[in-house]
């Protein structure tokens, strides 16, 4: 699959009660042209990570309504779409309008990205953002079967990037993760969320064999 094909496929997926942001446009908070703009910054990322030779795809769960349902990129908020574009050599054109909004997963994992310096794709087990009915601006956990269709386009995505290994970041993407890390390595890290910062900085500067100081962590 060619990353045309990866993002095309991805704005055809509908389920109920999930935001599409590659096809959807929130009426609240996006810019007239909002799905356009994230389907082409996945699409630029795709192919920049392509002539790359990846380290790791780092992998959580779902997009949440503060990070990924704004972004369209995993892990990441209107407030580090910069740091993002940077580290890839792209640029990125906000899909969203109004104050940037922060996410505090987003924040702890690039707090780890800038001293991180190789190659890192992030992902997410279910690529779209899953919330409660009649409330867009919440977050849930994917079903099982929403489950199934985003395992095939990991699978999919691992085939097009060709990672050194896979990181599960909390234990639900670690699952899946070591089930299809069938050709690279695999490691579970804890999920920055619920009381697991410390551990998850801990385990990241150990398998990178880097060191945060405090001032890092507090900007």
């Amino acid at each position: 699959m060619t990353p045309t094909e990866f993002v095309d496929s991805l704005r055809e997926l509908r389920f109920e009660n999930v935001f599409n942001p590659y096809s959807d446009r929130c009426m609240v908070h996006d810019v007239a042209d909002a799905p356009s703009r994230r389907a082409q910054t996945l699409l630029d990322l795709l192919e920049a990570a392509i002539e790359t030779e990846v380290d790791a795809i780092w992998i959580g769960r779902d997009l949440g309504y503060r990070g990924g349902r704004r972004t369209g990129l995993a892990l990441t908020d209107d407030v580090h779409l910069s740091s993002h574009a940077s580290r890839w050599n792209i640029s990125i054109e906000r899909a969203t309008t109004g104050t940037e909004m922060k996410e505090r997963t987003a924040a702890v994992i690039w707090k780890m990205l800038a001293v991180v310096t190789e190659p890192i794709f992030l992902w997410n087990v279910f690529p779209l953002h899953p919330h409660e009915p009649n409330d867009p601006f919440s977050n849930r956990t994917h079903r099982p079967h929403e489950r199934l269709v985003g395992e095939e386009l990991l699978a999919e995505l691992i085939n097009m990037l060709r990672p050194r290994r896979l990181i599960g970041v909390g234990n639900d993407a670690a699952e899946v993760a070591s089930r299809l890390a069938q050709n690279c390595e695999f490691a579970h890290v804890r999920h920055p969320s619920y009381g697991g910062q410390t551990e998850f900085i801990e385990q990241i500067q150990l398998l990178y064999d880097v060191r945060i100081t405090v001032e890092q962590l507090t900007l």
